[in-house]
C-alpha cells in the first residue's frame, strides 16, 4: 500500500539526506588527553574537520550510558554533549596539543587555515558562558598564521596549512609541520617565526620535538623523514622507510611519526608499512606490512599502537610481531591517544570517538557534537 504523498517536501527531505551524510564524512583528526591529577582518564579534547574543538568528560559519558552497555560488544554511538565548545578555524582542524599542565596551560590548535591558535586551559574549565555560545564567545591568547612566500611581481602565495604541531616548552617554542614543505619554529612569548626549516621536497604531514636532543623530526609527502638541529636549523639526518617502494617507481609518503619516552626509537608511518628505527644506531630494526595505511601511532613502553584506513586498532612489539587487535568504531582512524593509565582513545571517520580500556574492552563510544 502506497503512502499519502500529498504533503510530501521534496525540499526538506533532500535537506535530510544532505545534512546525515554531512554527520557521516565529518571526521575527527586529532584527540588529547587532558592535563590532570587525576590517575584516571577524565576529559578528551577532540580536533575536529570543521574547525571545532570539543572537551569531553569520558565518566559522564559513562555514567550516561545505559546500564550494561559500557563493556558491551558491539560499541555503543552515544550523542554526547562537550563540556567545552569552540570554533577554532575556518576549515578543518588537523591537530591539537597542550602547551604545559595545570592552570598555566594552553591549548594548541592548527588547520588548513595556516593558523596555529592557543587558549588558556584554565578559561576553557571555568567559562560559565553557556557551552553553545562558547565556540565564538571564547578568543585565543595565541594567534599564529604562516609566512606567505612572495613570487613575480611581488605575487603573494597561498598560506600554507599546518598539518600538525609540537611543542618545547623549556625552549618557549611550537613547531608546525607546513604545507610549503617547510617547518616553522615559532617564539611562544614574541608570537615570531624564530626559524625556518627547509630541505623537504612537498608538504609535511607530521612533526615531533625530540627535545633530549633539541631537535625536530619531521614526515612529508616526499618519502623522507628528516632530524633537524634545532640550533642551526639545518638536517642532520635523512631517514627513507619506503625507499625500496621508490627504487621500484611506486609513490611514497611519511605519513605519521613518533617517539618512545627515551627519544631514542622512532615509529615511522608509510602508506600500508610501518617501520621502527634505532636512532641513535641510524638502524632500522622492524619493517611491518600492514594490510591498510598507517595513519597514527604511538609507543606504550616497548609495544607500538598504531591506527588506519581500517576499523582496527593494532599493538606490535619492537621487532615487528602483531601481539593483538581490536575493533573499532571509526572505520577509517585517524588519531590514537593513549593514556598514562593504559586507556587509549581511537578518533576517525563519523565524528567518532572510540574509548578502550587496557584490557581491550570498550568503556564508551561517542559521537562528537560539531555545531549550534
Amino acid at each position: 500500500m502506497c503512502g499519502d504523498a500529498t504533503n510530501w517536501d521534496e525540499e526538506t527531505y533532500r535537506e535530510s539526506i544532505l545534512k546525515e551524510r554531512e554527520i557521516q564524512t565529518r571526521t575527527v583528526f586529532r584527540t588529547v588527553w587532558t592535563p590532570s591529577q587525576n590517575p584516571s582518564p577524565d576529559s578528551i579534547v577532540v580536533a575536529s574537520s570543521d574547525g571545532s574543538l570539543g572537551s569531553y568528560s569520558i565518566s559522564s559519558i559513562i555514567s550516561e550510558l545505559p546500564l550494561g552497555l559500557e563493556n558491551a560488544k558491539a560499541p555503543h554511538y552515544f550523542e554526547a554533549e562537550p563540556e567545552c565548545f569552540l570554533q577554532g578555524h575556518e576549515g578543518p582542524l588537523y591537530d591539537v596539543k597542550f602547551y604545559g599542565d595545570g592552570e598555566d596551560a594552553l591549548l594548541l590548535s592548527c588547520g588548513d587555515d595556516g593558523r596555529i591558535r592557543g587558549w588558556r586551559w584554565k578559561d576553557c574549565t571555568e567559562s560559565e558562558v553557556p557551552i553553545p555560545l562558547q565556540g565564538k564567545h571564547m578568543r585565543p591568547v595565541l594567534d599564529l598564521m604562516n609566512p606567505q612566500h612572495k613570487g613575480p611581481w611581488g605575487a603573494l602565495s597561498p598560506v600554507p596549512e599546518n598539518n600538525a604541531i609540537a611543542v618545547n616548552t623549556l625552549g618557549g617554542s611550537i613547531y608546525a609541520a607546513a604545507g610549503d614543505s617547510c617547518a616553522y619554529c615559532w617564539d611562544v612569548e614574541t608570537g615570531q617565526v624564530k626559524m625556518v626549516y627547509k630541505g623537504h621536497s612537498d608538504y609535511l604531514h607530521s612533526i615531533i620535538a625530540r627535545n633530549s636532543t633539541n631537535q625536530i623530526i619531521t614526515g612529508s609527502e616526499d618519502g623522507t623523514a628528516r632530524i633537524w638541529d634545532c640550533r642551526s636549523g639545518k638536517c642532520i639526518q635523512v631517514i627513507e622507510p619506503a625507499k625500496e617502494m621508490k627504487l621500484k617507481g611506486y609513490s611514497s609518503y611519511v605519513g605519521c611519526i613518533n617517539l618512545d619516552a627515551s627519544e631514542s626509537w622512532l615509529a615511522c608511518g608509510s602508506g600500508r608499512s610501518l617501520s621502527v628505527w634505532n636512532l641513535p644506531a641510524s638502524e632500522c630494526i622492524s619493517k611491518i606490512s600492514t594490510s591498510a595505511s598507517v595513519q597514527d601511532v604511538v609507543f606504550d613502553e616497548n609495544q607500538i599502537v598504531a591506527v588506519g584506513a581500517e576499523p582496527l586498532l593494532n599493538r606490535f612489539n619492537i621487532n615487528g610481531e602483531i601481539l593483538s587487535q581490536i575493533q573499532c568504531a571509526p572505520q577509517s582512524a585517524f588519531s590514537v591517544s593513549l593514556h598514562p593509565s593504559g586507556v587509549t582513545a581511537v578518533g576517525g571517520y563519523g565524528g567518532l570517538v572510540d574509548v578502550i580500556s587496557q584490557f581491550g574492552s570498550h568503556l564508551c563510544t561517542f559521537r562528537c557534537q560539531f555545531e549550534y
